[in-house]
């Protein structure tokens, strides 16, 4: 069950009720960052990619995987960073050696739903260690897993032949796999040059859903457990 603690705003000092939300573990079970009642909310500044995740553990099958750190925003326009007590475990509701399908999604309505929908799809398809990319692409986010190199397009206008171009330089110099998820779609070039590096396409779907809209996705989709 998610927890709901109380949040004092700092800067204009209001109260509000927060629930921490639930994740998918790989191994298909719900896990939520343990909140912190003793420990005040704070104001988020500024941004940074190491901050902007916790680790939560699944108390399931004992994983430990990468969330966004738990925020609300209050109606003021402050961003309230919620303290998370990272001594405690995650909670699963569901016994060890239950099992339900391991993919997830999230409604897509900022740049970071985004990510944790290609985040989600990816651990669904076995991709545990899944990190921000040391060399940041030339459009989007770059994601990085162990023989996988990822670009997840938020833009509005869809990807080019250069962005998959791009992307298979980047995957081709560290020897792995590339894929690459798009809000707005592809141009008719980029998706004919994707077919031809074998790169594949995905489109974010609102509900974060990834839909596969080329050969070389279709075959990595059939491998989603």
């Amino acid at each position: 069950m998610s927890e709901t603690v109380s949040v004092c705003c700092t800067a204009c000092g209001r109260r509000h009720r927060y629930t921490a939300p639930s994740y998918p573990c790989a191994c298909g079970e719900p896990v939520t960052p343990e909140l912190d009642p003793r420990r005040a909310a704070t104001a988020v500044t500024h941004r940074s990619w190491d901050e902007e995740w916790t680790g939560v553990r699944c108390t399931a099958c004992g994983a430990e995987s990468r969330w966004p750190r738990p925020e609300l925003g209050c109606p003021c326009g402050t961003v309230l960073c919620v303290p998370v007590d990272q001594a405690a475990p995650g909670r699963s509701g569901r016994t060890p050696g239950s099992r339900v399908p391991a993919h997830r999604s999230v409604p897509i309505r900022t740049a970071r739903d985004a990510v944790t929908a290609a985040v989600l799809y990816l651990r669904g398809l076995g991709h545990r260690d899944i990190r921000r990319a040391e060399q940041r692409p030339v459009a989007g986010i770059g994601l990085a897993a162990p023989g996988l190199v990822v670009q997840v397009d938020p833009a509005a206008g869809p990807a080019s032949a250069r962005d998959v171009e791009c992307l298979w330089l980047t995957a081709t110099a560290e020897s792995a796999s590339c894929v690459c998820f798009s809000l707005a779609g592809y141009a008719e070039e980029a998706r004919a040059r994707a077919d031809l590096l074998g790169v594949a396409l995905f489109v974010l779907e609102p509900t974060g859903v990834p839909r596969p809209v080329n050969a070389p996705a279709v075959a990595l989709d059939a491998t989603a457990g």
